[in-house]
């Protein structure tokens, strides 16, 4: 055990990606049945993505807030069961496609059931909701209104609003925050609505001995309340434009290297301020999940800073980050903390010596381990045992498509690395888990698609598009009862 991280395993599967009739998966009975699911293989760990309210492309990785959730995720049965919603309002809901996202279509429809049970919940607000506004209100408030002002401002960004609300002068903040009074409530309804049904799905998987591992983004979104509301704490000029945004350097795969265009940290702000931002934002999650993924861990040791309005990545340099200084400062409020780092990519001993000084496990991906000999450090018997294995990630190709997709010399590294002569579709995937399941590391853990199979019509991600990405769902009779027991075994066998 490594900061309180048993030896165990887990799925990887999205909140989206759960059934539901009304287009998304939710926090409703779906959510609970996974839960059980999970209980009956054998798994500790149900691992997710951000739950924050997704912005353009709707990635969770581009979020509105990173402290909100994504309302999104409200389940409808459960708003009917508390009387905001009746059978009547649901009757002519669109015939959804159950295996994919619509999110246009989506959020149209649970818009409109929301205002509905919201002109319901007015008339019963009661103290838990007032307990909730008031306990959140570091960073509630001012969400509440900027979701309002983007709703008056017809979606536009932050950076195309009224000079005095962007640059929020008091005076403009009271003026629009008594005039969108209604909406700054409604928002926060949305919001207490969400945690509330969040905390009883985290109880029951408690109970169940699942514990759930959330993502932090290392960094928010240009058009969030995040910036919006603390511009001195990002490298911004006096016209609240980016100074430089995020990236990373030209590789073997880009020549220009990733234009992310996110905005970069003040550091040194950061640091005046005591990294206060940091340990309210791990202070909710934490809240929220049980273990924390930190995306683009290495950012933190040294980030690649871009120019803003560079056309490429390339002409960016490394900056120093905060280093051991913000999680010295985040442990020392919060104590030792369940922490995974997800140390991919060109990792120096410098990051490796941040994340071990802490003792967070790094990630292994299995995905990356074949086709370069036998000293690969993705290849299970290199393995320490402090890391957390995946098959894939939510980035990756799905085993299948992945095992399809290779070369044919690595194809048999991979038969015989596994000890397997031929592969079908489904034994590819299974071996593969197998394998992350009898490694040594902490955690091992594969996407849903793995254990069914699936091959890259079910892939839910691909980094640098952004077409189709975000939207697999799993159907209902995929989650077969049987498959549990064989995954059991597995799980048993590894000692997990």
């Amino acid at each position: 055990m490594y900061n309180g991280i048993p030896r165990s395993s887990g799925i990887l599967l999205h909140i989206t990606s759960l059934p539901n009739k009304y287009g998304i998966g939710s926090l409703g009975e779906e959510a609970y049945y996974f839960v059980d699911y999970l209980e009956l293989a054998g798994q500790k760990v149900w691992q997710i993505c951000p739950i924050g309210p997704t912005g353009y492309g709707d990635s969770p990785y581009a979020m509105y807030s990173s402290f909100a959730g994504n309302p999104m995720f409200i389940d409808l049965k459960i708003l009917k069961q508390s009387h905001l919603l009746k059978v009547d309002d649901l009757k002519d809901a669109p015939q959804f496609n159950p295996e994919f996202v619509d999110y246009p279509a989506v959020h149209k429809f649970k818009e409109k059931m929301f205002r509905l049970a919201f002109t319901r919940f007015e008339d019963q607000l009661h103290c838990r909701f007032k307990h909730f506004v008031k306990k959140e209100a570091h960073w509630l408030d001012d969400f509440a209104l900027f979701m309002a002002l983007k709703n008056k401002y017809n979606g536009k960004s932050w950076l195309e609003w009224n000079e005095p609300i962007k640059t929020r002068q008091p005076k403009a903040l009271a003026k629009a925050a008594n005039e969108l009074a209604e909406e700054i409530t409604y928002q926060k309804f949305l919001q207490y609505t969400f945690f509330d049904q969040w905390a009883k799905l985290k109880r029951y998987a408690n109970k169940k001995g699942i514990m759930i591992i959330g993502d932090i983004p290392i960094y928010p979104s240009l058009d969030s309340a995040d910036v919006w509301s603390a511009p001195q704490l990002y490298q911004l000029d006096k016209n609240m434009q980016p100074l430089a945004v995020a990236g990373c350097p030209p590789d073997d795969f880009s020549e220009t290297g990733q234009l992310w265009g996110n905005p970069l940290y003040d550091w040194s702000q950061h640091e005046k301020e005591g990294y206060h931002w940091w340990v309210e934002r791990f202070s909710s999650l934490y809240r929220l999940v049980d273990i924390i993924r930190i995306d683009h861990f290495l950012g933190f040791e040294h980030y690649w800073s871009v120019p803003y309005g560079a056309p490429t990545a390339a002409t960016g340099k490394w900056q120093p980050g905060p280093s051991h200084k913000l999680f010295q400062a985040v442990e020392t409020k919060l104590g030792e903390l369940p922490i995974i780092a997800e140390d991919l990519g060109a990792i120096s001993p410098a990051v490796e010596k941040l994340r071990d000084d802490f003792e967070y496990p790094g990630m292994k991906i299995l995905h990356f381990a074949f086709g370069n000999g036998e000293d690969n450090p993705y290849l299970p018997h290199n393995f320490t045992k402090n890391c957390v294995v995946y098959t894939g990630t939510h980035d990756n190709e799905t085993t299948v498509g992945w095992y399809q997709n290779l070369p044919e010399h690595v194809k048999a590294h991979v038969r015989s690395y596994l000890s397997y002569l031929n592969f079908t579709d489904w034994e590819v995937s299974w071996k593969m888990i197998e394998a992350a399941l009898d490694s040594k590391a902490l955690i091992a853990i594969a996407p849903m698609q793995d254990y069914l199979g699936l091959d890259n019509r079910a892939r839910f991600n691909t980094p640098g598009t952004t077409e189709n990405n975000w939207r697999w769902r799993i159907l209902s009779n995929q989650l077969k009862l049987e498959m549990t027991v064989a995954m059991k075994k597995m799980v048993q066998k590894a000692g997990r």
